[in-house]
């Protein structure tokens, strides 16, 4: 036929080599059409009918056409498409399988077939599937085709919040197999027993799998003797074992609302490691002499160990008992009211300690959803770190601190939390930016731990957070790695955790490093270089999966507050160039202020991400930390996500005449 002349097809691919190209990723738009972007400062229109052969994320090259005076991009070689396997719903379409991605970029249905094994019966209209693309239009494709692979739960389950965010992430959506009988392993330990020794635990109500246990003894001298107890699961779960491998693999119990995936068998988690009340349980123990003004000796050790609980008690119970003398649920014998006292006297001088040599971080409430048998949001509570939380806080600074000395002295190595200061390249701009503010700093000594800490102490005397918000984005991440490096964020030379291995796999590892060393041991394998990052992967994708499942619940509880038009006070948390993001602080949801509705007119206002603040005509209105009322004006149950509006009206500016001048009236 014609259109397959080999001449014809020569002759195209000789005039499109002289049409000029460009590189860059796809960026597509609610109505159709997208952009080709280059870079931060260039992009290229794409008209619709092209956006039919990519998709938002595809990395391409572009021919740049110009078409009545205008560039505009057609995408013509695929380098790197945005998704492979993607969650999504199915959708029949003229009675042929579809589906469509979960994504507000994504919205065209993906022709589907099912992979071997999966019955095109067992489908319907809206379920929940994993799917993965295998076809695209750039890759000589007859338009884009995917291959569902697995169903994860019906269309309206009411479950499809965390099912749905769990195979989003890739994550377990459960528990490791239980194991029909468990025995404690020969470890060559000698495990002192303590059983007669008044340990406590203190936890939210709800807790099931408790890790620590606390003894306090308040000395005549002013110091104080901590004894922290922490469960082993080490005593159970053998180095290269398959259930070890497993704990490496999750890296990490996943905490999302409503409910727990524990990284051990629930067997082990929950009953047989958790430190129970008048149960005795296996532990790791350290014991260390804290002075009176907080100071940390030098003459930490650790043992092997077994306890008995004496009193678990709740953060509320106890915090009531110390702020108010008495608690309505609840009133320690004297023992226990002896313990409570001497952690919370250890507890102040370890803050007075940290406020003064070190870094301490202002409290920032927990919310907590409280859901139905059927999975309903019935409430948001907010829990206020209290004084018995930071009590616990306090001992579990000191046991990492301990550890942290102890395998930095003894091995050189181990499982260590790591943070590294300001970003090298962005010094120069934090050095500015503060100076600018009132402070008085230089890159040499914020480059030292003592230089950081200070700066962190000065910006929490501010009367705003404004100058904390902008700071903190020039900030390092947080990292874990096996070397023993500073801790700048904490204002700490080590910080090495093992105070939550039934939760984390890190903390497993430094166990296994503690206990060679109470063997007498002097050499040990040290834990390989992937560690760290394979950790910090785990911890990145559950605060993703947390943060889409709250956001789904946020969407389901305020889904009546537009017809409402209730009112929320809220607190910005990041300006970008489209608007801001504030934090309701009654329920804790995020809520997008486009900056289309602070204003009618758009073109007024300025956000600017940089300097963290939003201006209408020049005049500075929002800025990081502001404390504002929002109402929400739309509930997106597509995307999950919520849109709101300042109360705070602005004058509208109106064109008088045809010579431009402009009046000021109040708007309605």
């Amino acid at each position: 036929m014609f259109q397959d002349n080999p001449l014809l097809a020569q002759l195209k691919q000789q005039i499109k080599e002289t049409i000029p190209k460009k590189e860059g990723t796809i960026k597509a738009t609610e109505k159709g059409f997208g952009f080709l972007e280059v870079d931060s400062k260039t992009s290229y229109f794409i008209p619709p009918i092209y956006m039919k052969k990519v998709m938002h994320g595809d990395k391409v090259v572009a021919l740049i056409r110009t078409e009545k005076e205008k560039e505009l991009a057609e995408p013509d070689e695929l380098l790197e498409q945005s998704i492979t396997r993607f969650i999504g719903r199915v959708k029949m379409i003229r009675d042929k399988l579809n589906v469509v991605p979960d994504s507000p970029q994504l919205k065209d249905a993906i022709r589907a077939k099912t992979r071997k094994g999966l019955s095109h019966d067992a489908l319907s209209e809206g379920d929940w599937v994993v799917a993965t693309l295998i076809r695209h239009p750039l890759n000589g494709e007859n338009g884009f085709f995917c291959e569902i692979s697995e169903k994860i739960t019906d269309a309206n389950d009411k479950i499809a919040p965390w099912w749905v965010t769990l195979a989003k992430h890739n994550l377990p959506n459960q528990e490791p197999a239980p194991q029909d009988h468990w025995e404690m392993l020969d470890e060559s330990l000698v495990r002192e027993d303590l059983t007669q020794l008044p340990f406590i635990t203190i936890d939210n109500a709800s807790t099931k799998d408790m890790d620590d246990a606390l003894y306090t003894v308040a000395n005549a001298d002013g110091t104080f003797t901590l004894t922290i107890a922490i469960a082993d699961p080490t005593a159970y779960v053998a180095e290269s074992t398959q259930l070890d491998k497993q704990a490496r693999d999750r890296g990490y119990t996943i905490y999302l609302p409503g409910r727990n995936i524990p990284m051990l068998p629930r067997e082990l988690s929950d009953d047989l490691c958790s430190l129970r009340e008048e149960e005795v349980r296996p532990a790791l123990c350290c014991r260390v002499t804290v002075q009176a003004d907080g100071t940390i000796t030098e003459d930490a050790s650790f043992f092997s160990a077994t306890i008995k609980s004496q009193a678990r008690l709740a953060y509320d119970n106890v915090s009531d008992w110390i702020e108010n003398g008495h608690s309505d649920n609840w009133q320690p014998n004297e023992v226990i009211a002896e313990q409570v006292s001497a952690l919370h006297s250890l507890a102040k001088a370890r803050v007075n300690w940290r406020e003064t040599h070190a870094v301490t971080f202002p409290d920032r409430p927990d919310y907590r959803f409280e859901l139905s048998e059927d999975n309903d949001v019935v409430a948001i509570h907010v829990d206020a770190r209290r004084i018995a939380n930071r009590m616990v806080e306090e001992a579990m600074i000191t046991a990492n601190i301990c550890a942290g000395r102890t395998l930095r002295e003894h091995f050189g190595f181990g499982v260590f939390n790591t943070h590294a200061g300001f970003s090298p390249e962005k010094m120069a701009d934090v050095v500015e930016l503060i100076n600018q503010h009132g402070g008085d700093v230089s890159a040499e000594n914020l480059e030292t731990i003592e230089g950081f800490s200070a700066l962190r102490r000065w910006l929490n005397t501010q009367e705003t957070s404004y100058l904390d918000n902008r700071i903190r984005k020039f900030q390092s991440y947080s990292e874990v790695g096996n070397a023993p490096l500073p801790h700048f964020a904490m204002g700490l030379d080590v910080y090495a955790t093992w105070t939550s291995p039934i939760r984390k796999y890190g903390d497993m590892i430094n166990h296994r490093l503690l206990k060679a060393i109470v063997r007498g041991e002097t050499a040990a394998q040290t834990p390989d270089d992937m560690i760290g990052d394979e950790l910090a992967l785990h911890r990145k994708h559950h605060r993703m999966a947390e943060r889409d499942v709250s956001d789904w619940l946020y969407v389901r509880l305020l889904k009546d507050s537009v017809r409402e038009k209730k009112t929320f006070l809220a607190e910005i948390f990041d300006i970008n160039r489209a608007g801001m993001r504030v934090r309701l602080l009654e329920n804790g949801a995020m809520t997008f202020i486009p900056g289309s509705l602070v204003c009618e007119n758009k073109k007024r206002v300025e956000c600017n991400a940089e300097a963290g603040t939003l201006s209408v005509d020049g005049n500075k209105e929002f800025q990081l930390g502001d404390q504002i009322e929002v109402i929400i004006t739309d509930i997106k149950e597509a995307t999950r996500s919520i849109v709101g509006k300042p109360t705070k009206e602005f004058a509208v500016i109106a064109e008088k005449n045809e010579t431009d001048e402009k009046v000021v009236a109040k708007s309605e």
